[in-house]
């Protein structure tokens, strides 16, 4: 089967071609980051647009590049939620424009399910297993029993992770999207100067809460001198990274224990954090728990993942019509 996957559901427009019988053909994306940067975040009215501009040629060009005609196709996967829903309308519209035209089975995707399976595009996954989805909007744990078998174990009681890291990148003057260069900088930091807190350390729920680190981070860069020593922005970038890599860790791993899984795995943009992928495999090893890492193209949103979750929908029979709304925010529900 080859499923054409189309992903809008934020800033990056991407299209990927999932061939059954070979895996991922091609994941294409058109990134946005230049676009947002000069605001500082994601600006929903201009991601839409830029969404317009760019998702066709880029079908096209993975079309052409495949020599593929959309009726060539077995179907076609679509993000529909949650997201923006300006982003998120751009995509469905298109894919059922194109499902239409071809009639192509239409499939639609809910965007944690499509990072949960981006761990199966590189290594057979190890089912039941516990995730840990963390990006700019979302921090959760899932328990997947099996495609399409999935429990909510438990979520942010505020701010997602991603968005912590974010927040006190800007905090430091550092570009946008600021998670990656806390993890690049965090590495020449000094641990021991700024121990910042770990929200709910001592809860036993499997939540989260980090608009209080986000508070204590804005604290601690006030009171340093100006302007910012390379330094201090190094450090501060290793207590930022430290606090919210162990809240990360004691909750996935307090959760692998509560349902007895064999494997724990990661998803969401921030999985392709240098300092949480070391420390999971560190305590996956110590608990003796299977980890293989996402590759990091497959972390942040890629339509790779989509068409792969909607191949797996699709072979299992199931079809959405034409009607297939979109939705900003709805939690990942089981299909099977």
């Amino acid at each position: 089967m080859k499923i054409l996957g189309i992903e809008t559901s934020c800033d990056d427009t991407s299209v990927a071609l999932y061939d059954s019988d070979r895996g991922v053909a091609e994941n294409l994306l058109s990134s946005q980051v230049d676009l947002h940067d000069q605001f500082g975040g994601v600006v929903p009215e201009l991601a839409s647009r830029a969404h317009l501009v760019n998702l066709l040629p880029l079908v096209d060009h993975l079309l052409q590049r495949h020599e593929l005609r959309p009726r060539d196709l077995d179907g076609v996967a679509v993000t529909n939620g949650p997201g923006l829903i300006g982003a998120l309308l751009v995509g469905l519209s298109t894919a059922k424009a194109i499902a239409h035209a071809a009639d192509l089975p239409l499939v639609g995707v809910h965007h944690i399910e499509g990072h949960l399976l981006a761990n199966a595009l590189t290594a057979e996954l190890v089912l039941p297993a516990v995730f840990l989805v963390v990006s700019g909007g979302h921090t959760e744990l899932i328990l997947a029993r099996d495609v399409g078998v999935y429990e909510r174990l438990g979520a942010t009681l505020d701010d997602a992770a991603g968005e912590a890291f974010d927040k006190s990148a800007k905090l430091l003057g550092l570009p946008y999207p600021g998670g990656p260069h806390i993890d690049r900088l965090a590495a020449s930091g000094d641990p021991e100067r700024f121990q910042l807190p770990r929200p709910l350390a001592r809860d036993p729920r499997l939540v989260f809460s980090f608009s209080g680190l986000k508070t204590a981070v804005r604290l601690v860069v006030e009171a340093l001198p100006r302007p910012l020593a390379d330094q201090d922005v190094a450090d501060v970038c290793r207590g930022v990274q430290d606090a919210i890599v162990d809240v990360l860790c004691q909750r996935l791993f307090q959760a692998a224990k509560e349902t007895g899984v064999g494997a724990v795995y990661l998803a969401g943009g921030v999985a392709a954090n240098g300092g949480l992928r070391a420390a999971v495999a560190k305590l996956a090893k110590r608990h003796r728990l299977h980890f293989t890492p996402p590759e990091r193209v497959y972390c942040t949103d890629n339509a790779a993942m989509i068409a792969y979750a909607g191949w797996q929908q699709l072979r299992a029979g199931r079809r959405d019509g034409l009607d297939l709304d979109s939705f900003a925010r709805a939690p990942l529900s089981s299909w099977r």
